[in-house]
């Protein structure tokens, strides 16, 4: 058959790929755990007031790729794979890294090659989460935690934004690898004093609200490909709905006429 008899039109639904991102207790592995039969890949001793199952701590970057694998190969009936965290994993390929390599620290590697020898193992993690997504049709949520990097804007002065807490080299591979990048936080409104004497006073308010921002802004990073508002509030059911192309914010009750 020719390549032009082939030619396909629309969208094809796949499994998603999503990093969701956030500062420390937002509600990130709360989100992962109301996926649809999540089962956690976990590399960090988090989840232990979270109900979710979930697979032993991983202690070595081997403990992963068996976790993967094993997904992989044995029966199951989960639907969607969840690491918590990508910022921990990056701790154990560090850790096989240096084994390696005979080193004690991924820095003693000169030049900084160390960090690009450890995408050779995020290609690796990578490889095996789209056999889980290809093969076994596995949802993939990857949880990170938060940073603040400075970035050097070409057409601005130089500025902070929030950004996952990986290595440059790292977080570009997992973020282009991604569907969607999600930046979670509470939701804060500033309020300015004016103390007298030229001098004001800018105070934090936050009610607690928390909310998923989905596009990218000097303040942080994100995308999707879904074309989801640029926030919503953090509930994975939210997200849900938009991956099956509904749009739950939308659900108003109509206003009635007096007298109806």
């Amino acid at each position: 058959m020719k390549l032009l008899e082939q030619v396909q039109r629309g969208r094809v639904a796949a499994p998603r790929r999503t990093l969701l991102y956030g500062v420390h207790g937002v509600g990130k592995s709360t989100f992962g755990s109301m996926a649809e039969a999540p089962i956690f890949i976990q590399t960090e001793d988090g989840l232990t007031d979270i109900d979710c199952q979930r697979l032993p701590l991983a202690g070595k970057y081997a403990d992963v790729i068996a976790a993967l694998g094993e997904l992989y190969t044995e029966p199951h009936e989960y639907r969607t794979v969840v690491i918590d965290s990508v910022d921990w994993l990056e701790r154990l390929i560090w850790a096989e890294v240096c084994q390696k390599r005979g080193v004690e620290s991924i820095e003693d590697i000169r030049y900084g090659k160390g960090y690009v020898f450890a995408l050779t193992n995020w290609r690796e993690v990578l490889q095996g989460l789209d056999a889980l997504r290809n093969e076994r049709g596995m949802n993939v949520i990857l949880l990170a935690h938060a940073q603040i990097e400075r970035f050097a804007n070409p057409e601005t002065d130089t500025y902070d934004r929030y950004s996952p807490r990986l290595q440059k080299l790292a977080s570009a591979l997992v973020q282009e690898w991604c569907d969607e990048v999600l930046f979670t936080t509470y939701r804060i409104h500033t309020k300015t004093t004016n103390e007298g004497f030229d001098r004001k006073r800018v105070q934090g308010i936050g009610t607690g609200e928390r909310i998923i921002r989905t596009t990218e802004r000097p303040a942080h990073v994100a995308k999707n490909r879904l074309g989801l508002p640029d926030e919503f509030p953090l509930d994975y059911r939210l997200y849900a709905a938009f991956v099956r192309g509904e749009n739950p914010l939308s659900q108003i009750a109509e206003p009635t006429e007096e007298g109806a």
